[in-house]
């Protein structure tokens, strides 16, 4: 017997629901899409199961204009008058009699919109090499926008297939969810492509893509076709994320132990895009950033990004397209799961990149969220579906994959890839709630794992454990929420699964214990030493009573990459909590200081910014010459020249050594060979590692005037891969000079920037110690304009840096801005922000003393 669980019901009808008496089964769908207008015409007939008899069928409709509507069954055929709810995205079709249950077909004729919003079906256009503007059409329908394209039944639970025709002009490539059958002659210099009829699925899955593009030659996958699909001109950058396509296709057709549910695989890059890519079945869609890459000159970052797109996006075929929430208040776990199974794929296939330990990374980021007053559970009510689009942040993947991996972790590898395969084979090509995958690896390991799971996904926060050696020897683990500001006395607990691991010398002992209450003690033998959360997959801080950290300390060489990030993370964050001082900060640092590892150096990095940001402007030299002598020695041991047979991921932790010492560690040696290399690299792109371009780029736009910014300008516009472009684009928000800052911030809006970067853009500027006033400023006053122009999703994303400016005055400005400020969405993720820049304030008020007193003094 298992408790009851406080999950949120699909079942709850609410008036923002579609009713149940008629559902779809099947969708013919047949597009004529008019890029150069910017509209497009439909006819559809949907296969519909009437369940009751009806005078009226509800569906979903949002910018179209049904002009045609009948229901039919055998000679029968009834009339519907069409009535659009705008507010409510509906049509309501009233018969003109009644219909009986059985089987039916609705037939509608419609118009719509290719509209510019990056969302429903629109419209999008890129340059060609000959400097030509090429105009494409296509979607993104999730959450809840296949009804700005089609009248449908779209909410996720009603399953269907789908056939779909796409008339497009001769020359232009057709793309939709299956593959192509047959391609015929429709009049007017246009072609008729039909695609073969899909799987049952969701709405939010159909895709349409219509444009020149050229696709790489199919790749035979056990059978399945995959191509990468590109802009004409960009073929060339399609090679390694074909590489990792097809390694991640037969990588998860064996960990779920289910072939691949689709007849083909497009990975399709598109110019203008407001995510980072979308799982549609079949026809997955990515930004160019997260798709296209020349390998031979990217940096490693660059590289696990596009492989952990691309094994993301695959992962959801299985889980997401084949096996989908109910309702939105599931969505979490479709990419939760997506983001669990990116590493583990990734893992496999690079095992060198150890993308586990940079994990932690992402881990930390969403601690930093979950740690707030204003945070939320992973799963919460959503009773409008636009509700959903708050689950898309850091919580839904980053805490979501997180406590997965824990989950894993504890239960053994095997064990609970026995339990998701039992899942997705109970219920395949259905809908599911939360608590059936949590039942189904209970059924295989025996394990409470749903009592488990629902304490960290139905609870918001985190517990910090505390551990202490009582006077006897025995280990004392103590359980309470971390906050960031003083709470009352909290009662959140979770069950807590804790790996440990004890250290005698080089003798060792691993551990596994579950923390169900607020206090365990465990009697471990007093060893020399203990790690909690031994391999880092714990989704909790851990703070050491002192005798447990001196030994820590003492013996860090024991500690694993992971583990020793782990230790500037935790102890970085109890600092912001005002639970220690920048003083133990700093000692970690420094003993840190020879570490060969790039995480570990990233929280080192990121402690020392947080610092230098914190520290009165007078006092901020002092702090740039404490970096420089902590960073130069590693740098110099490094050098500038990557060894012939040396690792990846010290070639980038180069990179993010000379990037510090070349912008905050105001190193003016690092300087002059950033500009001396950087020379040699415009001549011979072979001169500078890849790893090295981005840290150059960035080190010369910092310390760079008017006559740098234009030619970086020039270099944005004229970039040849995605990643080239970003990389000029996103320098031009490091100059400091004010008012290059204010021409890169107009740049935003005026066209010269894409919508879907403009965001990125702005909060770059944001973040410039020399120009954030600038930019606050300029959101205030173009809000509206910024809500008009740039994709709804990314509107949160233009403040957030605000987290990092300290500054009291706009800290309170900001907070009364958004009391009143009109927003489409993101709110909770703008309240995360503002409290994340209050508690950034307060601790640079309460530890102004502590800094002066451990830089200028020092």
């Amino acid at each position: 017997m298992t408790s009851a669980s406080p999950s949120i019901s699909a079942a709850d009808d609410s008036a923002y629901r579609l009713p149940r008496t008629a559902v779809p089964t099947r969708y013919t769908i047949r597009l004529t899409p008019d890029l150069a207008a910017a509209t497009f015409s439909g006819e559809e007939t949907i296969e519909v199961t009437v369940r009751e008899q009806v005078g009226a069928i509800v569906l979903n409709a949002a910018e179209l204009v049904i002009t045609d509507a009948e229901l039919t069954n055998g000679d029968r055929t009834i009339r519907a008058t069409v009535d659009h709810d705008e507010r409510l995205e509906r049509a309501t079709l009233t018969l003109d009699a009644q219909a009986d249950p059985g089987e039916w077909r609705l037939r509608l004729r419609f118009t719509g919109i290719l509209n510019d919003k990056l969302h429903g079906f629109y419209r999008s256009t890129f340059k060609d090499q000959q400097g030509q503007e090429q105009v494409i059409a296509s979607t993104q329908f999730e959450s809840t926008d296949a009804r700005r394209a089609f009248p449908c039944w779209d909410e996720p639970d009603f399953k269907a297939t789908f056939a779909v025709t796409l008339v497009v002009d001769e020359g232009l490539m057709a793309i939709s969810n299956g593959p192509v059958v047959r391609e015929e002659p429709a009049g007017g210099g246009k072609v008729a492509v039909t695609f073969a009829e899909t799987i049952k699925m969701s709405t939010y899955l159909v895709a349409f893509v219509v444009g020149p593009f050229e696709a790489t030659e199919p790749a035979d996958v056990r059978g399945v076709p995959l191509r990468v699909v590109a802009p004409r001109g960009k073929l060339h950058l399609a090679r390694y994320a074909l590489g990792i396509g097809e390694f991640a296709l037969t990588f998860f057709a064996d960990y779920f132990g289910i072939p691949y549910p689709a007849e083909k695989l497009d990975l399709i890059a598109i110019p203008d895009f407001a995510f980072g890519a979308m799982e549609n079945l079949g026809a997955v869609t990515f930004r160019e950033t997260a798709l296209l890459v020349d390998e031979t000159n990217a940096s490693q970052p660059e590289l696990e990004r596009i492989a952990d797109v691309v094994a993301h996006e695959i992962a959801h075929m299985w889980f997401g397209d084949l096996v989908t929430m109910r309702w939105w208040n599931g969505i979490w776990l479709n990419e939760a799961f997506a983001t669990f199974m990116e590493m583990v794929a990734v893992d496999a296939w690079k095992p060198e990149w150890r993308r586990w330990d940079s994990f932690a990374i992402e881990r930390s980021a969403a601690m930093a969220v979950d740690a707030l007053e204003s945070t939320r559970p992973v799963e919460y009510p959503v009773r409008l579906p636009a509700e959903a689009s708050d689950m898309f942040d850091v919580l839904t993947y980053q805490k979501g994959g997180s406590v997965l991996r824990m989950l894993e972790q504890y239960l053994g590898a095997d064990r609970f890839m026995e339990g998701i395969r039992h899942y997705l084979r109970t219920h395949a090509y259905g809908n599911t709630e939360t608590t059936d995958l949590w039942d189904a690896i209970e059924a295989t390991t025996g394990e409470p794992v749903r009592a488990i799971m629902d304490s960290w996904i139905f609870q918001k926060g985190f517990p910090l454990i505390r551990a202490a050696r009582e006077q006897d020897g025995r280990l004392r683990l103590t359980q309470r929420i971390f906050r960031y500001l003083p709470t009352s006395n909290d009662p959140t607990r979770w069950k807590v699964p804790i790996l440990l691991r004890t250290e005698n010398g080089y003798d060792t002992a691993s551990h596994k214990v579950l923390l169900e209450d607020e206090t365990l003690t465990l009697d471990l033998g007093n060893p020399e030493r203990v790690v909690v959360n031994s391999g880092g997959s714990g989704f909790y801080r851990v703070l050491y009573d002192g005798s447990l950290f001196a030994a820590l300390a003492r013996g860090i060489d024991t500690l694993s990459a992971v583990e020793r990030y782990q230790l500037v993370d935790n102890t970085m964050a109890a600092m912001v909590a005002g639970q220690t001082e920048p003083a133990d900060v700093l000692s970690l640092a420094r003993a840190l200081a020879n570490d060969d590892d790039r995480n570990v150096w990233d929280a080192v990095i990121g402690a020392l910014a947080y610092l230098h940001r914190a520290a009165d402007p007078e006092l901020r030299p002092f702090v740039r010459r404490h970096i420089r002598e902590l960073v130069s020695p590693k740098a110099q041991q490094l050098g500038w020249d990557p060894r012939p047979d040396e690792h990846a991921l010290l070639r980038a932790l180069r990179g993010q050594l000379i990037q510090t010492l070349g912008t905050i560690g105001d190193d003016e040696a690092t300087r002059a060979v950033a500009s001396e290399r950087y020379s040699r690299y415009l001549e011979d792109r072979s001169s500078l590692d890849p790893n090295l371009v981005t840290p150059v780029v960035e080190i010369l736009a910092y310390t760079g005037g008017k006559d740098r910014y234009e030619r970086f300008v020039e270099r944005y516009k004229s970039a040849g891969t995605p990643q080239e472009e970003m990389r000029y684009l996103m320098a031009l928000g490091t100059f400091r000079d004010r008012s290059l800052a204010s021409r890169t911030l107009e740049m935003t809006l005026n066209g010269e920037i894409r919508t879907q970067n403009s965001a990125l853009v702005i909060n770059r500027v944001l973040a410039n110690l020399e120009a954030s006033d600038l930019a606050w400023n300029f959101i205030k006053a173009r809000w509206n304009e910024i809500l008009q122009k740039l994709p709804a999703n990314m509107i949160a994303r233009t403040v957030a840096s605000l987290s990092l400016v300290m500054d009291r005055q706009i800290a309170d400005d900001a907070r009364r801005f958004f009391e009143t400020a009109p927003l489409k969405e993101g709110r909770k993720q703008i309240e995360q922000t503002l409290e994340r820049q209050g508690i950034a304030v307060a601790f640079k008020e309460r530890a102004a003393a502590a800094l002066r007193q451990l830089f200028a003094e020092a």
